[in-house]
């Protein structure tokens, strides 16, 4: 219904594609994704989404799997221009489904490309991250996260995501840790903390195929990293 009010509203679009991955239509939620990357190729959801859906598909049908598919719709330019000024068009838009479902706090508007902080936005997001540190410091996580989400609203800075991913982590809000952990990577994709957290909350969420992805993809940058490996040894054993 949302997608006849909005055609192409990446939201729904990418609800819609996670409840068909619950049910096990794979086809349809495969052509959800790609028209979401359509619309705005940057979504790390509907990447990720895609990958799933190629895997399963690849199984389920075997090396004919794209003829079986249902035809995806092609998404006019002038859509692609509506949603790329700014932040995506959607608070949110970018945020796994799971993640961005009503309720979650803290839930970020990436800046999109027209809106650049400013010397005043960047200042003042880097006095928001440092009193949320100072909040960390005194153990109040969920204050903390406010701070953080403040300042993220002003500059989106990966050490912001991973700082407020871990009081997350304290505060045992899994799948929220997992998505700043997600845009904390999508920053810097080699980043040692995002790894690590979101493989501590993925493990927490018993997804233990993904934290083990997430921890190997630490330990080549850092292979002796020894918090790292003391989960890799708790993860083979779960």
């Amino acid at each position: 219904s949302a997608l006849d009010l909005v055609p192409f509203g990446i939201k729904p679009l990418l609800r819609r594609a996670a409840a068909y991955e619950a049910l096990e239509r794979y086809q349809l939620a495969y052509v959800d994704y790609k028209t979401v990357l359509q619309v705005d190729c940057s979504v790390q959801a509907a990447h990720d989404g895609v990958n799933r859906m190629t895997k399963a598909l690849l199984e389920k049908d075997g090396a004919n799997w794209r003829q079986k598919l249902p035809p995806i719709p092609t998404v006019p330019v002038s859509a692609q221009t509506r949603w790329s000024v700014p932040s995506a068009g959607a608070p949110g838009a970018n945020t796994p489904p799971a993640a961005a479902a009503p309720g979650g706090s803290g839930e970020s508007v990436p800046l999109g490309p027209a809106q650049s902080p400013t010397a005043a936005d960047t200042e003042r997001a880097r006095t928001l991250k440092e009193e949320g540190n100072e909040l960390v410091k005194k153990g109040n996580h969920k204050k903390a996260v406010e701070k953080y989400s403040e300042s993220l609203k002003l500059n989106q800075e990966c050490a912001t995501y991973t700082n407020r991913a871990l009081c997350y982590l304290t505060l045992k809000q899994y799948k929220e840790a997992v998505q700043d952990c997600t845009e904390a990577l999508r920053l810097d994709p080699k980043n040692v903390k995002a790894l690590y957290r979101r493989a501590q909350a993925l493990k927490e969420l018993k997804d233990y195929k993904s934290s083990i992805a997430d921890i190997k993809s630490l330990l080549k940058t850092e292979p002796k990293n020894t918090a790292a490996l003391r989960l890799l040894q708790e993860l083979n054993r779960a």
